[in-house]
């Protein structure tokens, strides 16, 4: 029970605590981020919108909305999808990519203060095989 409440606690409270951080540093909420981040991870910098929603964890309608801002602001484009008629291929621009370099920086200092900082380098093995034990039943 006490290893369920640490979890439950930190599944409510780490999310908001990333926004807070990355909202104050660099003016974008950690979804638009994680958003980011995911694209750039992608040697195109292109995702099918349905494969990235599935990457950040929302709904494809949520998603819609998150990068049509994206979109206004000049950070990624959506294309139609050249092998799928329904589909949607989001792509991160240049201009995308550099907010994302530049807030980067003080999210992963924020990361590290949060919970690796916290940990020795055996306890951050034992969380990577804890969380991938966990994750496929999660995302199944």
């Amino acid at each position: 029970m006490a290893a369920w409440l640490n979890l439950t606690q930190l599944l409510m409270l780490l999310p908001s605590a990333l926004d807070r951080q990355l909202r104050d540093d660099a003016g974008i909420p950690h979804a638009y981020y994680q958003i980011l981040a995911m694209l750039s991870n992608d040697p195109s910098r292109s995702m099918r919108m349905t494969d990235l929603a599935r990457m950040v964890g929302t709904t494809t309608s949520r998603l819609s909305h998150a990068v049509a801002s994206l979109e206004q602001r000049g950070w990624v484009i959506r294309q139609a999808c050249s092998f799928d008629r329904r589909g949607q291929i989001a792509s991160l621009t240049d201009a995308g990519m550099a907010v994302l370099a530049a807030a980067a920086p003080g999210h992963v200092a924020e990361v590290r203060r949060l919970i690796f900082d916290n940990l020795s380098e055996a306890e951050v093995e034992q969380l990577r095989a804890i969380t991938g034990k966990i994750l496929p039943a999660v995302t199944a």
